[in-house]
């Protein structure tokens, strides 16, 4: 009877190990794994466990950011000593207002953001008001003409005492410019909702002719400014500024039209 004496080497071994040792005494032939293969599976192996890996993590950190691309608008917050920051409600009324009522996406909610921010330049409206004082730095002048030169929209509505140091203000951005009053055929005035006579009498003021006053740049309506009108005050709730709720209503529309004209045109 013949025996067999087979010897494995200790570096061999490793090599061996899926293959069952019975069948060496059989007809068919023993596979070797090479060195190298062995390797290379191996290296294989590892790239694929750290890209599942990879995919889970990015799957999780996908579900936990949520981007959104609704429409947002930021009060603007200036020095001066004026109340920049009075009724902040008003802007989530109307931005839910503007959902309800369009086609347009709003996240309705509260923000507010200073020209020489590093959001500044990521809204595509601004919103401005209050009463008393503003003034603006030099480097805030020139980052306001920059936004507004380039597709940015500035509303502002005097909310009583603001027309003055505004206007003084303004003249800084655009010394070459004129605030001009819109006539009432300008379209902002029946983009959405219709208002033949220009902008609505919310509040009464000094009792004087509600008046919208614009600055353009290249035919493009950059700013759109509001006097003895004040209807970001009807934004509000109506407990706020006992506002009867048919003025609410045509101050809620009459902004509906200013965000809709700022961003079709």
């Amino acid at each position: 009877m013949l025996k067999y004496s087979i010897t494995v080497t200790k570096s061999a071994r490793r090599e061996l190990e899926i293959l069952d040792i019975q069948k060496m005494f059989t007809n068919k032939p023993i596979i070797f794994i090479q060195p190298e293969f062995y390797k290379l599976v191996k290296r294989t192996f590892k790239i694929l466990i750290t890209l599942v890996l990879l995919i889970a993590l990015c799957s999780n950190l996908s579900a936990q950011v949520k981007v959104s691309s609704a429409f947002k608008m930021a009060r603007l917050k200036f020095s001066g000593g004026g109340d920049w920051y009075n009724d902040p409600g008003g802007d989530v009324n109307l931005l839910k207002f503007v959902k309800q009522n369009t086609l347009i996406d709003t996240e309705p909610v509260y923000e507010f953001v200073e020209i020489s921010s590093d959001k500044f330049f990521t809204y595509p409206f601004i919103f401005m008001t209050g009463h008393g004082n503003v003034v603006f730095s030099d480097y805030e002048v020139k980052r306001l003409r920059t936004y507004l030169e380039n597709g940015g929209f500035l509303y502002v509505d005097d909310d009583y005492g603001l027309d003055k140091a505004f206007r003084r203000e303004i003249k800084k951005v655009f010394p070459e410019k004129d605030l001009t009053e819109l006539p009432y055929s300008f379209g902002l005035y029946s983009c959405h909702y219709n208002f033949p006579y220009g902008p609505p009498k919310t509040h009464e003021h000094d009792g004087k002719q509600p008046q919208g006053f614009g600055i353009f740049h290249n035919n493009r309506l950059v700013l759109y400014y509001t006097y003895e009108s004040n209807p970001s005050d009807g934004w509000n709730d109506p407990d706020v500024h006992n506002t009867p709720p048919d003025k609410r209503e045509e101050a809620l529309r009459f902004g509906t039209n200013i965000i809709v004209w700022a961003l079709s045109h």
